[in-house]
């Protein structure tokens, strides 16, 4: 990685690249070359929590939808894996540090993808250095592997920060704010910061859009040098996702009862990508029959990035029941076709809420999977529908990672738990909410 961004880029990879770099040459960098053409003046917060959404994941109201109602989540993020700096429950000064950095970006940037969208989440560990425990009734259990294929390693840090914007130089500015030197983050005294109370043990980056991963996949491990991903997709594999009517409610993840209510369940995961395969051995058809479900495929239901699937990714209760039949038939299963046989509860509501955004970190091709749920069982239960070790019995063509959705394809780096309280409670939570 060069020590600064390439001014040659164009305005969208420059700002990429500045995120992934990080630190203060690249923020000023960034405001550098931004000064030189600039855009609207970051819209400013608010003075008081009070002013704030009581839940700190409600952003589906704060970001751009598409025309179908999809949301399309902020281009820029950054993910800021934090432990504290010593043993037993924090203090009350570290508490109202934390409480005070936070404020500060409050203050400095509306709550919106033209400003700024952050949350502060707690791990499992975190809650084990009190004497007291979460509740009975709150799915929250240390992060394990999910599948006997893979061997991640588990996110156990205290604290887990997610900011997103579009704007690049936004998530760069409260970076810095929080962890680094800057003394004003648009216009706002920094009084405060994360890193008088936590060390950032880990700094994890993303993007998402159309047209994001096209302009990153060159020179990049995991992607041919063919340069295979289509312009207008938001994603290294080449469709979309998220599809609202296949995405949980904001309501419905959250917790409706107990000491954090208002909250909700994260789960992040790190997935690294090898699609030299996944676009040199299948075709379109194949990539579709993969990605969604055979029958896709075999009745053109998708067309090019899959836009043209609307707000619902198609299928239906058929193709999620007659699953066996069509390993048999076709020879292979969908992605979705499978995570769809554990994604809805009786009522039909769909259980987990995915922001995914892709990554060039190391220069690798790889994704950042948050998931948010009531509880963390009904992403164990999703995962292991996607496992689809139940449809190898099926047919001999389909193997544990071979013609099985998408798994010979992605490879778990990390994987962690958290609980993202209510916007009262983000700053040093006790077990009680107290």
């Amino acid at each position: 990685m060069p020590s600064s961004p390439d001014r040659g880029l164009s305005r969208r990879e420059f700002g990429k690249a500045a995120v992934a770099l990080g630190g203060a040459s690249a923020l000023t960098a960034c405001l550098d070359r931004f000064r030189n053409e600039p855009e609207e003046p970051v819209p400013s917060g608010v003075a008081s929590l009070e002013q704030l959404p009581t839940r700190q994941h409600a952003w589906r109201d704060r970001i751009r939808l598409d025309d179908h109602g999809n949301a399309l989540l902020p281009r820029h993020q950054i993910l800021l894996y934090l432990n504290l700096g010593v043993d037993g429950p924090p203090g009350t000064d570290a508490r109202n540090t934390v409480s005070a950095a936070l404020s500060t970006l409050d203050e400095a940037y509306e709550r919106s993808h033209e400003g700024l969208l952050h949350s502060m989440a707690y791990s499992p560990a975190y809650f084990d250095r009190f004497d007291a425990s979460l509740p009975d009734d709150l799915d929250l259990p240390p992060p394990r592997r999910l599948s006997a294929f893979e061997q991640p390693d588990l996110d156990t840090q205290d604290a887990l920060l997610h900011l997103a914007s579009d704007r690049a130089d936004v998530v760069l500015e409260a970076d810095e704010a929080l962890t680094g030197d800057r003394e004003t983050a648009n216009g706002v005294t920094v009084d405060a910061r994360l890193t008088d109370v936590f060390s950032v043990d880990a700094r994890r980056t993303g993007f998402v859009g159309a047209g994001m991963p096209a302009e990153r996949q060159g020179e990049l491990e995991g992607i041919p040098d063919s340069g295979p991903v289509p312009e207008k997709s938001p994603l290294f594999m080449g469709f979309q996702a998220g599809f609202r009517k296949n995405q949980a409610s904001e309501d419905y993840v959250t917790l409706n009862e107990g000491p954090f209510a208002g909250g909700t369940t994260k789960h992040v995961a790190n997935i690294r990508q090898r699609l030299d395969d996944w676009y040199g051995e299948q075709d379109f058809d194949e990539r579709v029959m993969e990605m969604f479900s055979p029958t896709h495929a075999e009745e053109g239901l998708v067309e090019g990035v899959g836009s043209s699937l609307g707000a619902d990714n198609g299928l239906t209760p058929a193709m999620i029941d007659n699953i066996d039949e069509a390993a048999r038939e076709f020879g292979r299963v969908g992605h979705a076709q499978k995570n769809a046989r554990a994604n809805r509860d009786p009522d039909g509501n769909v259980r987990l809420l995915r922001r995914h955004f892709e990554s060039t970190d190391d220069d690798i091709a790889s994704l950042h999977f948050p998931t948010l749920q009531r509880g963390i069982g009904a992403f164990e239960e999703v995962r292991k529908a996607m496992n689809g070790v139940d449809l190898t019995a099926a047919t001999p063509a389909v193997r544990q990672r071979v013609n099985n959705g998408i798994l010979e394809y992605i490879f778990v780096e990390h994987r962690g738990n958290f609980l993202v309280p209510p916007m009262a409670l983000r700053a040093l939570p006790t077990p009680t909410g107290e």
